[in-house]
């Protein structure tokens, strides 16, 4: 693929929309005096802001592992009751954000008992679990589906027991998902606002948003914001410490894919099913029964569903928005990146995830600050939330973008180019059509994405302007679950239908065997870029030999 001028101008101007919140608040925290910042870093109460947002993280991203890891084994290598039933039920809880989680389980003790209140730290950290795991559940999944079988034979031809196989031999080469599954549910879990606020954990995004809405506390929020990107990178560095020590695998030539075996569990099969359909069953029930109960009432109230319907076409408007603007910035940085081998195009790609990594919390006071400055005229405005949204979700649309594009042969561009066709005609006539495919998945993932996007779009919304995720989050915020359920209710129904596609994709046993027989990733660049990883985050797991360890 030949590379015009203008792919690397567009992707430049991604990765300067991507790395606007990071930059800005760089500039931000130098404005201030060092002995300041030191004053205000070092209190009793940013310490206890640390400890419980590491306690809170490494607490439910080790529930996660072990729960995502159970999950997965039990799905795809036993013969548990409804296995593929439990294979989706499982990844369910990846269509609930974590703040209609924990409305929903507060309402939900609310309709049981009005003596009991569901919050603070272990409520939190039951919450943050149970919609969490998928991040390890899916890609732990893929990883088992992919593994070549022949390995796992190996070692029981040699007298290994089921156990034996699966210690030495399955989770060595799971492991790189596992690890990146960990990455993920530690990510979310530390930048999470939504469900901290609503069970009043004081956690780094809260104070953050707190000292930005009370008083605009400037220095606070942009201390804070700093302590939580260096606790962000703390994590980075522990899971890549990880990687660099973890055994590759890698695959030694084509091979011929064939189904794993399936362990039947006898007598052992009425608990572990029932332990199994426990998970999602306690993750997806407790919520649903409350959103009904309080739905029915909400939907009664005198403009409820007027209410309902403003809110969801203020939902629709800035989603949309933001997924045309965010493809269109994706759509050159990924042909740019797939038509280049170079180190520079390595190094865009690594900068937009980078940005992708800061909480959208952080983000959101980024650009207020952008707008107070800098662009004054764009100020409470939708094109600067869009532009939030676009920093945010760019690697959510750039994934797709890349693993469609580098599915298409480059003699077939080259074939064109040598029949006189201009870069434009061959992008219009041949790239677009063949790649449309993940340029409207990643859109698709952008819309829905955005559409439950709580803290930046608090921060940036025009004044009037409200969405599913402000009402619910105002009307929670007075008790008022019988106004706030339906909002909920709704974003829920929105995010069903991309988890059960993302959840048949990665579950799909016979996925590879139309697939060309070479190493790939444990999933497609779509399905990654959905769970917010990269491509190369993950290692090849379809193996037959040790590349070696670091």
């Amino acid at each position: 693929m030949r590379r015009h001028p203008v792919l690397a101008i567009g992707a430049i101007v991604a990765v300067v929309v991507a790395l606007i919140p990071l930059g800005y608040l760089i500039v931000r925290t130098a404005e201030f005096p060092a002995a300041d910042l030191f004053e205000e870093l070092l209190t009793p109460r940013v310490g206890r802001l640390i400890s419980t947002s590491l306690l809170l993280t490494a607490l439910v991203t080790t529930a996660c592992l072990v729960l995502g890891v159970f999950l997965a084994v039990l799905v795809m290598r036993t013969k548990v009751w409804g296995r593929k039933a439990l294979g989706v039920a499982a990844a369910l809880p990846l269509a609930i954000p974590s703040y209609v989680a924990a409305f929903g389980w507060k309402s939900l003790t609310d309709l049981i008992t009005t003596g009991q209140t569901f919050q603070g730290f272990w409520a939190a950290a039951l919450v943050m679990t149970l919609v969490t795991y998928p991040y390890v559940y899916l890609p732990v999944c893929a990883a088992l589906r992919d593994i070549d079988p022949s390995t796992e034979e190996a070692g029981g031809s040699l007298g290994d027991s089921r156990w034996r196989v699966f210690r030495r031999i399955t989770l060595p080469q799971a492991a790189p998902a596992i690890a990146s599954g960990g990455l993920l549910a530690a990510l979310y879990t530390l930048s999470d606002f939504g469900a901290v606020s609503i069970l009043r954990v004081d956690t780094f995004t809260r104070a953050i948003f707190t000292s930005f809405n009370v008083g605009f506390d400037r220095l606070g929020a942009i201390s804070l914001s700093t302590t939580l990107l260096l606790l962000t990178a703390l994590i980075f560095l522990v899971e890549g410490r990880f990687r660099k020590t973890s055994t590759r695998y890698a695959r030694l030539g084509p091979g011929t894919r064939r189904r794993h075996g399936i362990l039947k569990l006898k007598a052992w099969t009425p608990l572990f099913s029932l332990l199994g359909w426990s998970i999602p069953a306690v993750a997806v029930g407790g919520i649903l029964i409350a959103l009904i109960a309080w739905s029915v009432q909400g939907v009664s109230r005198p403009g409820g569903m007027e209410e309902l319907g403003t809110a969801f076409l203020g939902s629709a408007l800035a989603a949309g928005l933001a997924a045309v603007v965010t493809t269109a910035l994706a759509l050159p940085l990924g042909l740019y990146i797939t038509g280049s081998r170079s180190k520079v195009a390595r190094a865009l790609e690594r900068l937009v995830y980078l940005a992708h990594s800061l909480p959208g919390v952080v983000i959101g006071l980024s650009v207020v600050y952008l707008g107070i400055t800098v662009v004054t005229g764009l100020y409470q405005t939708m094109w600067l939330l869009v532009l939030a949204y676009a920093a945010l979700f760019l690697p959510l649309a750039l994934g797709p973008i890349v693993g469609s594009t580098g599915m298409i042969p480059e003699s077939v561009n080259e074939s064109a180019h040598s029949l006189g066709s201009t870069p434009l005609q061959v992008f219009r006539r041949v790239t677009l059509p063949l790649a449309l495919p993940g340029i409207a998945s990643g859109a698709l993932t952008v819309l829905l994405t955005a559409v439950k996007e709580l803290p930046a779009t608090l921060m940036l919304r025009p004044t009037g302007f409200e969405t599913l995720a402000t009402r619910l989050w105002t009307h929670t915020g007075v008790n008022a679950y019988a106004a706030a359920a339906p909002f909920a209710a709704l974003l829920v129904i929105l995010a069903i239908v991309p988890t059960w596609l993302l959840v048949n994709r990665v579950l799909r046993e016979d996925g590879g065997e139309r697939r060309r027989r070479t190493s790939r990733p444990i999933a497609e660049p779509d399905d990654l870029a959905t769970l917010g990883a990269t491509p190369h985050d993950l290692a090849e797991p379809s193996t037959t030999a040790k590349e070696g360890s670091a």
